[in-house]
């Protein structure tokens, strides 16, 4: 069996961070989550998809996201149903999502900060254990110590023969 979904959108509203009696984080977010096609009138329509997220990535969630922010969200579909106050039976269908990942930089979500994204020194970034193939660092990657300067090209010719060996090739 396989119960998997993965969603790219923006957040409706502010995450509601909540923690159960026994102290787990819990943050529900609903994701607006546009459809590939166009309707009659050439609109986009969306779908508004309930996510909910678990105990430190909801802590993260709701620290650093906001209504309007652009976020990736893994996880599974799964129902359940609670009778309310009035008796009836509600069921209820949402994303528990398993891995929450910010898609825009620091930046432009508090307003252009100068030198904003993601780094070291970012809760974020610390808790997901560094850059795993894909974090941004606010732009140029090896940087050293000074921020503002920008990374040196490994890449770049400076009019030097390559010297490579028959035997340093892998072919």
């Amino acid at each position: 069996m396989l119960n998997r979904v993965v969603l790219v959108g923006r957040l409706t509203r502010d995450p509601e961070l909540r923690y159960t009696p026994s102290g787990q984080a819990v943050a529900n977010f609903t994701l607006a989550v546009d459809r590939p096609f166009t309707n009659q009138q050439g609109n986009r329509e969306a779908d508004f998809l309930n996510c909910v997220v678990w105990r430190r990535q909801a802590e993260n969630v709701a620290n650093f996201l906001k209504k309007g922010s652009l976020a990736g969200v893994d996880g599974r579909i799964q129902s359940r149903s609670y009778e309310n106050q009035e008796g009836r039976r509600v069921y209820v269908t949402e994303v528990v999502a398993e891995s929450v990942q910010f898609l825009e930089p620091k930046s432009s979500r508090t307003g252009g900060e100068s030198g904003g994204g993601y780094g070291q020194s970012d809760p974020y970034y610390a808790s997901q254990g560094g850059n795993q193939g894909g974090g941004y660092d606010g732009g140029g990657y090896g940087r050293q110590n000074d921020r503002n300067a920008p990374a040196a090209d490994p890449f770049a010719d400076e009019g030097q023969p390559i010297d490579i060996s028959d035997d340093d090739l892998p072919f």
